[in-house]
């Protein structure tokens, strides 16, 4: 350890993976003591987006559920190598990960559900020769030619009724309008799982929620070195040195006790969250609707603080100023006992863990649900039961519950969702099992696929930067994928050995889309 690395401080600005992976790295790969790593969170609990929470009593709820790939997460897995499992001794989370994934395989048989509760048979991908010329030729297509398209400008009507497009939109959250440039990345970047789309069997779970799995051991590494974790401490603007570099020197925050501010010292460094998908969510519950409220999402605006501060820092309009656009609904079911489990088992044909997203492909909502392996929270007991499921479609009125999804009550999100199963003569017994349903709206949770221009997402070290670096779904990282796992992981890696000169090598995107076997297996696909 340098006596500089000794000296110098590390402030992280939110408190979500990328932020956490960044503190590890400065650990494990730099010589930081934690207790110069400081992370300011404005919530009251770390993890951002990779959320779990709840009790027996009130139900648990999930946000999201953050889908992981063996083949593509390749800095996500090199890190958690070294993070140590909490529940299995001298296993690292990576071990721990796959162990489980090894033994409860994913291999959905029941992707596709039409309005008459008829499992789909998906086997092939429904496309016309428009469909597979336009997705060719966007394969083939320069990046640079693709700024501020959307999907819908560049394929044809057909292409959005065909099976491959229902899985596809809602495997990763896709709409008609969402970025041609991001699904094109997306396209290159899961050509491996293109031929597997109608059965998933590339997903790869962890053993519980994201946060219990993922979060709370990093938490707990960080803690053991002894990291500073400020919560609810809300970071508004930044200062910068009156110079031609990018030189963070103050950092403006809130909290409960008012404001304040920190002076970085000379050869500290600010990074910086410049946006998080799941601001301004709120929750709901059985009986009540969760609000929709879109105003003053707190990355966003610290994001617009700075970037007018400074040429180089993106541009957050194009992502932050349409949630009508951007939003869609979670909803996380707590029961008692495991009857309805047992009747989806029953006509998905796949156990608790062994499936994975089940669409309503007829519902006004795009409804889709997943049942995970039980018990998916550690404070479960052992006669609860739960299961996830989402809506795209917020503002239309449900094909039963005649309401827009995003004005409904927990029950009336499941009964619309029992009507779709046809389990609609059963409503009244599977709802006295009900100890919650929690609806949760996200106005920006896919922003980052908004259509936009490729200089709108800033680097993770911009040009002329001295001590500041920007790490989120946000920032520009060629040839990599938004929404996921990896890209919080990789910018972090990015940002601390850019910034600190460090030579070790950052795990390269890996160009399945080059390999022949994988190549021909896509092509095969596209005319199945």
């Amino acid at each position: 350890m340098t006596k500089r690395n000794d000296e110098r401080h590390v402030y992280f600005v939110g408190g979500g993976l990328a932020s956490l992976a960044g503190a590890a790295y400065l650990i494990r790969d730099c010589g930081f003591k934690g207790e110069n790593i400081h992370v300011l969170e404005g919530l009251s609990v770390l993890g951002g987006s990779n959320d779990g929470g709840g009790s027996p009593i009130k139900g648990f709820v999930c946000r999201g559920g953050r889908m992981l790939n063996e083949e593509t997460y390749e800095n996500f897995w090199e890190l958690f190598s070294s993070i140590p499992s909490l529940e299995e001794e001298g296993m690292s989370v990576t071990e721990e990960i796959l162990a489980f994934d090894d033994a409860h395989p994913t291999h959905s048989n029941a992707r596709l559900i039409n309005k008459q509760g008829k499992i789909l048979d998906v086997m092939s991908m429904g496309f016309n020769n428009e469909d597979r010329i336009a997705l060719g030729k966007l394969l083939l297509t320069p990046e640079e030619k693709l700024d501020h398209l959307k999907i819908s400008d560049w394929f044809g009507t057909h292409f959005f009724e065909t099976h491959f497009w229902y899985m596809w939109q809602t495997t990763f959250a896709f709409q008609k309008w969402s970025s041609l440039f991001e699904f094109k990345r997306y396209m290159n970047r899961m050509i491996f799982e293109y031929s597997r789309i109608h059965t998933l069997e590339g997903v790869t779970r962890t053993k519980y929620n994201q946060y219990e799995s993922v979060i709370l051991p990093l938490k707990t590494f960080l803690d053991n070195h002894g990291v500073d974790f400020s919560l609810k401490c809300t970071v508004t603007d930044l200062d910068f040195a009156n110079t031609q570099e990018i030189t963070v020197s103050t950092i403006h925050y809130t909290t409960e006790k008012g404001e304040g501010t920190i002076s970085l010292k000379e050869k500290d460094l600010c990074i910086v969250t410049n946006g998080c998908m799941t601001d301004c969510a709120t929750l709901g519950d059985l009986h009540t609707p969760a609000p929709f409220n879109a105003e003053d999402p707190i990355s966003g605006n610290l994001w617009a603080n700075i970037a007018a501060k400074k040429q180089g820092l993106g541009n957050p309009k194009p992502f932050f100023s349409d949630p009508g656009q951007t939003n869609w609904q979670s909803f996380t079911v707590t029961l008692k006992g495991n009857k309805l489990l047992k009747r989806i088992e029953a006509f998905s044909r796949n156990v608790p863990g062994s499936g994975a997203l089940m669409t309503f492909k007829d519902s006004s909502w795009l409804m889709s649900i997943v049942v995970a392996h039980q018990p998916h929270f550690k404070g479960q007991t052992e006669d609860e039961t739960i299961f996830w499921g989402y809506g795209l479609y917020t503002d239309q009125l449900g094909d039963y519950v005649k309401k827009p999804m995003r004005e409904c009550t927990g029950e009336e999100i499941l009964i619309e969702l029992l009507h779709h199963l046809h389990f609609d003569k059963d409503v009244a017994d599977i709802l006295a099992d009900v100890v919650n349903v929690i609806p949760c709206i996200m106005p920006y949770i896919v922003a980052q696929f908004q259509p936009r221009a490729m200089t709108d997402r800033p680097k993770v070290v911009p040009e002329g930067s001295t001590n500041f670096a920007m790490i989120s779904q946000f920032v520009e990282i060629p040839e990599d994928m938004v929404f996921t796992e990896e890209y919080s992981v990789r910018a972090a890696r990015i940002a601390v050995y850019e910034l600190l000169g460090i030579t070790k090598k950052i795990c390269p995107v890996t160009p399945h889309q080059y390999d022949i076997r994988t190549l021909f297996k896509a092509i095969n696909t596209t005319f199945r």
